[in-house]
């Protein structure tokens, strides 16, 4: 799997919302190798979408559709500012990945020394988490450039989420959970409290 992340800051909210619609019912249908997107407004005006692609080869080929261009450049205008793309050719699922029951999304870039080690912490905590936190459906890590990285969440709901947070977390997680935080910094949080979850069959 390839995942390419697109983000910017939106100065026309519904105006997005039309591009993107528009996107899933016109232009969707002509992308070959498309596995699905995950996409939202944070609350600080940020908009993210992780579009998932069999390759980055299919990824490319997307890109240089003429259908895609000319929705790119109106859906361009709803930004305030340029718009970020990162390309991430390593992706690992966990949990089984994402999932389009999710109605609530917390995505988290940052740095790490390690993105494999991380891969492996995941695996190892997977099963525990899962006791632990039923309402997490799965997740997604993908790393771009030197050392970036982008970690994405799936809730059933946003207040079980919160709830469960609270939790005191055993030991055995804990270990998990700090060399985690070890190999990680500069991480910021962003929250999808109305993710858009787009299939390549829906």
């Amino acid at each position: 799997m390839f995942i390419q992340i697109i983000q910017g800051k939106v100065s026309d909210e519904a105006g997005l919302v039309r591009c993107m619609d528009r996107w899933t019912e016109d232009v969707r249908p002509g992308a070959t190798g498309f596995l699905g997107c995950t996409q939202g407004l944070c609350d600080d005006g940020t908009f993210i979408a992780l579009a998932r692609f069999e390759s980055a080869e299919a990824a490319r080929l997307n890109s240089e559709r003429p259908e895609q261009g000319a929705w790119w450049a109106e859906t361009e205008r709803c930004f305030d500012g340029p718009v970020s793309f990162m390309d991430c050719p390593e992706v690992a699922e966990w949990m089984g990945g994402g999932s389009d029951d999710a109605t609530f999304v917390q995505v988290m870039e940052g740095h790490t020394t390690d993105a494999h080690r991380m891969r492996e912490l995941l695996d190892e905590s997977a099963d525990r988490v899962h006791e632990l936190r039923p309402e997490i459906l799965g997740g997604t890590l993908c790393t771009y450039g030197d050392g970036g990285y982008v970690e994405a969440v799936y809730f059933t709901s946003e207040a079980e989420a919160r709830s469960h947070e609270k939790l005191e977390i055993p030991d055995d997680l804990r270990s998990l959970f700090e060399e985690e935080g070890r190999l990680t910094d500069d991480v910021t949080y962003y929250d999808m409290h109305s993710p858009m979850l787009v299939s390549a069959g829906r």
